[in-house]
């Protein structure tokens, strides 16, 4: 008995545990990724190994496991994969890392809190998220949506004063100001703004087609192999463009340019277009999305604890708003999942015993309800 309690607490644990770990993931690609392309990586070389390494560890495991559940290649199957192959591995992150370019990875963090909005907007219009704004829950999603942003908005803008923590240094945290706003007047954040904005629209298209996908093609780790394998193609022949006549592109050093691959290609494309595919299964894109903000939260806290960097009463309550607002839309969503309440044995008659259906003609013989089985079934089928 208790085993299968703590079972059941698992499975409804399991949506939670498989986006907090793609939020930290995030987190530690955006610092990554940042150290890389510091050190003169092309951001097309990166989104081209990554997707190769992810392609390579996910396609054996895919070919075996998903061999009962795997459907048949179609074509508007493929033509939704190429699309998603080119929507977020390309497009998406290829905008993405040119926007870390032009501003830091805590203004990106921060940009890319504007995803749940679009998410949950596009999700509405095709009908993929119930929305009902007469219902608590509804309202709920909405405000929660909106808490997130706002409270990511306000981590970012509104400093305020600086909370002396025993494990944080000063001085630090005046060099590395000094030394970020060097490299902030060597930048343009408005550049970097419109495209990690535009990134982060095709991200949304990209969450919302594979939720579609998934429907006609649910082998979630072959359709994650897939995407991997398109992004790869399309990102090289993308790379070979922009970056022709330059092979010095293609050589990786033992440095962070290597683990930014390793670490993309395994933790964030791999592993993670497979969980976000299991979670938005279950739960839907709005639900993957919504703890988006979660990210900066992470980076907050493991730059207080690892980097020395100072906290700031603002960043407290930005985290404390988004925590909020993701409360509301996991409650939200929770009462989406709740099954109808059934009083009592309320069947439509169609699933009522043969014999209670007819009980009113008080005949009630195998050889009636035979009969009445051999009515109800097509007549081009054998009784």
């Amino acid at each position: 008995m208790e085993s299968s309690k703590i079972e059941m607490m698992y499975d409804k644990a399991k949506p939670f545990l498989g986006v907090i770990f793609l939020q930290f993931g995030y987190s530690g690609m955006a610092i990554i990724g940042k150290f890389a392309l510091n050190q003169g990586m092309s951001h097309y070389t990166l989104v081209v190994y990554r997707h190769a390494l992810a392609a390579a560890v996910i396609a054996p495991f895919a070919f075996f496991l998903d061999r009962k559940v795997r459907p048949p290649m179609t074509i508007s199957t493929f033509i939704k994969i190429l699309l998603l192959g080119l929507l977020e591995p390309v497009i998406d992150q290829n905008l993405y890392y040119m926007g870390m370019k032009n501003t830091t990875a805590t203004f990106t963090a921060a940009m890319c809190n504007i995803l749940p909005a679009i998410t949950f907007i596009m999700a509405w219009i095709c009908r993929l998220e119930k929305v009902n704004l007469r219902k608590l829950h509804s309202q709920a999603k909405v405000v929660g949506t909106i808490a997130t942003v706002g409270g990511a908005m306000f981590m970012t803008l509104m400093r305020g004063p600086v909370l002396d923590l025993p494990w944080t240094s000063s001085s630090h945290h005046h060099q590395s100001s000094s030394a970020n706003s060097t490299v902030h007047d060597q930048q343009n954040p408005i550049k970097g703004a419109l495209m990690i904005s535009t990134g982060c629209i095709c991200w949304a298209c990209f969450f919302i087609l594979q939720a579609i996908t998934l429907k006609a093609y649910p082998a979630q780790l072959s359709l994650s192999a897939w995407i991997c394998s398109a992004g790869m193609v399309e990102g090289a022949i993308l790379a070979l463009v922009m970056e022709r006549g330059n092979a010095s592109i293609w050589v990786l050093k033992w440095d962070a340019t290597l683990l930014a691959v390793l670490y993309g290609g395994i933790i964030n494309s791999g592993v993670g277009y497979f969980i976000q595919g299991a979670v938005m299964k279950e739960r839907g894109p709005v639900f993957v999305t919504s703890f988006n903000p979660l990210c900066m939260v992470i980076v907050a806290i493991m730059g207080s604890f690892i980097l020395s960097e100072q906290m700031y009463l603002g960043r407290i309550i930005g985290a404390i708003i988004i925590v909020s607002g993701l409360y509301l839309v996991v409650w939200g969503k929770s009462k989406d999942q709740s099954p109808p309440k059934s009083n009592g044995d309320q069947r439509l008659p169609d699933q009522q015993p043969m014999a209670v259906k007819n009980n009113s003609t008080g005949n009630t013989s195998p050889g009636f309800v035979a009969v009445e089985i051999a009515k109800e079934m097509p007549s081009n089928e054998p009784i």
